[in-house]
C-alpha cells in the first residue's frame, strides 16, 4: 500500500483528495466526524474541548487521560431519544460506565442496560431508577439475580435454561413476578469482527432459533407462569453500518413471535433489536444518524409485522458505543520517536494496550493527531505505539503525523469512549488512566487515576 492510500484509510488529515495534492498544513486539519462535537483547533494548533485547551488538561490531570466532551455525550443521548421517539433507548453500560455517566444518561431520559453485578451496583449507587434498568449476561449468578429482583430491576433478559430455573425459583421464594425477555440467536452474522458478531449460532449468547431452543424457552416461561414474558431480544453484533442484518434478524424474531402466538394465543408486547450501531474511527466509516436508523428499523419491523399479521410491538434498542464512543478522545504524551532504517517511524506514547486493547484484540483501526501545537512540515506515515513489553502494543497502526513530532508533544486519539476504559488493564503494573469530563470550559474528574498504592493494596502476599 502506498503512503497516500494508507492515509486515505487511516488518517485524520482529511478526505479532500489524495495526499500528494494536500498542503503541509493539512496535517493540522481535523475530520469532524471523528471527534467530539466541541473539539476545535486554535490558531496555535493546539486542540481544545468545550473551550479548554488540552495542554491545560494534561497539566492538571496528567497523561494518558480519557477526555469526555459532556455536552457531546448528552446531545447523542437526545439524538437517540428523539430519533427513536416512542421506543425505549437503553444505554449499553458495558461500553463505559461510571456514576457520572449513569447520572448523565438518566437526566437525558435514557434507560440503562447492565450485564454484571458490578455494573448493576454502579447503576444503583448513582441513583438510576431500577425500573429503567435491564439486566443482561450469559451467566448471571444466583446472587446477581437475587439482587436484581430485590432492587426491582425493570427487566431481565434470559440467556439459558439454567437461568430460567434459577430466576423462577428466586421469584417463587420472593412472591414476585419479574418482567423478562428471551434472548434469541437468529443466525445472522453481522459484517464485523468474529469476536464481536454475536448472533450466529456458534456462540455463547442466547437461545438458538434454528435449533428450537428459543421457542422452547418462551413456551416454558409462559406455561410456568411465574415470570412475566414481555418479548424477544436479538443482538447481532457491534460496529454495524448495514441495516440488512437487522432486517433479517427482525424477520426471524417476529417469525418466532408469530409461532408463539399460534401455539399459545399470546402476542408478546415488546421487541428489542439490540445495539451495535457503528461509529467513525477513520475517514472510511460513515455511520447513519439516529433518526435514519430509527426510520430504517421501524420500516423493517412494521413490514415484518404486517407479513405475520402481528400488532407492532413496543420497540427498544441498546446503543452504547454510538453514544459514548465519539464523545471521548485519549490524550497521550510522546516519549520516544524512533525511525527504523527508513522502514517505519514509531511514535511511542505513555499509554498503550493497557488503556486501549482494541487494536491488539480486534485489529481495530484508529486515527490520531498532533494535539499540542501546529506543524508546517511535511507529514510522515507513522505507527503510534505504547510503552508495554509487547510487539503488539499498537494504538494506531498507520497515521500521518508531522515529521517533526518529538518527545513532549501531545497526541490525541479520537473515538475512545467505548470499551477502552471498560477493558483497560494493569498490564505491566501500569495504573489505569483517569476520565475527565469537560463542559463550558471547565474540567472535572469523574474517574480518578489509579496509583501504585492502589495496585499494591491488592497484593497481600
Amino acid at each position: 500500500m502506498r503512503a497516500h492510500e494508507a492515509g486515505a484509510l487511516h488518517g485524520d488529515i482529511g478526505s479532500r483528495g489524495p495526499a500528494w495534492l494536500r498542503t503541509p498544513a493539512d496535517v493540522n486539519a481535523l475530520v469532524p466526524q471523528l471527534w467530539p462535537r466541541n473539539v476545535t483547533r486554535g490558531g496555535d494548533g493546539a486542540l481544545a474541548v468545550a473551550g479548554l485547551g488540552v495542554r491545560d488538561i494534561a497539566a492538571e490531570f496528567g497523561t494518558p487521560v480519557y477526555v469526555l466532551d459532556e455536552d457531546d455525550l448528552r446531545s447523542r443521548c437526545r439524538d437517540f431519544r428523539t430519533g427513536f421517539a416512542g421506543a425505549d433507548v437503553y444505554y449499553a453500560g458495558k461500553a463505559f460506565l461510571c456514576r457520572a455517566v449513569v447520572r448523565m444518561i438518566a437526566e437525558e431520559g435514557l434507560h440503562l442496560d447492565v450485564c454484571t453485578g458490578g455494573e448493576l451496583a454502579t447503576a444503583l449507587s448513582a441513583g438510576m431508577p431500577p425500573e429503567r434498568i435491564g439486566f443482561h449476561g450469559n451467566n448471571k449468578s444466583v446472587a446477581e439475580l437475587a439482587r436484581a429482583l430485590d432492587a426491582g430491576v425493570g427487566r431481565i433478559i434470559l440467556d439459558s435454561f439454567d437461568e430460567i430455573g434459577r430466576l423462577t425459583a428466586l421469584a417463587r421464594e420472593r412472591g414476585v413476578r419479574p418482567r423478562v425477555m428471551i434472548r434469541v440467536t437468529v443466525g445472522v452474522e453481522a459484517h464485523t469482527h468474529e469476536f464481536i458478531a454475536t448472533a450466529h449460532e456458534d456462540q455463547k449468547f442466547g437461545f438458538s432459533l434454528a435449533g428450537g431452543a428459543a421457542a422452547e424457552a418462551a413456551l416454558r416461561v409462559l406455561d410456568e407462569g411465574v415470570l412475566e414474558l414481555r418479548g424477544l431480544h436479538s443482538h447481532i453484533g457491534s460496529q454495524i453500518f448495514d441495516a440488512s442484518g437487522f432486517e433479517v434478524s427482525a424477520r426471524r424474531v417476529l417469525g418466532l413471535q408469530a409461532q408463539i402466538r399460534d401455539a399459545r394465543g399470546v402476542e408478546l408486547p415488546e421487541l428489542d433489536l439490540g445495539g451495535g450501531f457503528g461509529i467513525a474511527y477513520t475517514t472510511q466509516d460513515d455511520p447513519a444518524a439516529p433518526q435514519e436508523l430509527a426510520k430504517r428499523l421501524r420500516r423493517i419491523v412494521e413490514s415484518e409485522c404486517g407479513a405475520e399479521r402481528l400488532a407492532v410491538p413496543h420497540l427498544s434498542i441498546e446503543p452504547g458505543r454510538a453514544i459514548v464512543g465519539p464523545a471521548v478522545f485519549t490524550l497521550y504524551e510522546v516519549g520516544t520517536v524512533k525511525d527504523v532504517d527508513g522502514i517505519r517511524t514509531y511514535v511511542s506514547v505513555d499509554g498503550g494496550m493497557s488503556d486501549n486493547i482494541r487494536t491488539a484484540l480486534y485489529d481495530a483501526s484508529y486515527s490520531a493527531t498532533l494535539a499540542s501545537r501546529a506543524s508546517a512540515v511535511e507529514p510522515m506515515l507513522a505507527r503510534v505505539v505504547g510503552k508495554h513489553c509487547e510487539s503488539g502494543d499498537i494504538v494506531v497502526q498507520d497515521e500521518f503525523l508531522p515529521a517533526d513530532v518529538q518527545p513532549g508533544d501531545l497526541v490525541a486519539v479520537p473515538g475512545t469512549g467505548a470499551y477502552c476504559r471498560s477493558m483497560a488493564s494493569n498490564y505491566n503494573h501500569v495504573p489505569r488512566p483517569p476520565v475527565v469530563a469537560v463542559r463550558d470550559g471547565q474540567a472535572r474528574l469523574i474517574v480518578r487515576r489509579e496509583t501504585e498504592e492502589d495496585l499494591l493494596a491488592l497484593d497481600v502476599g
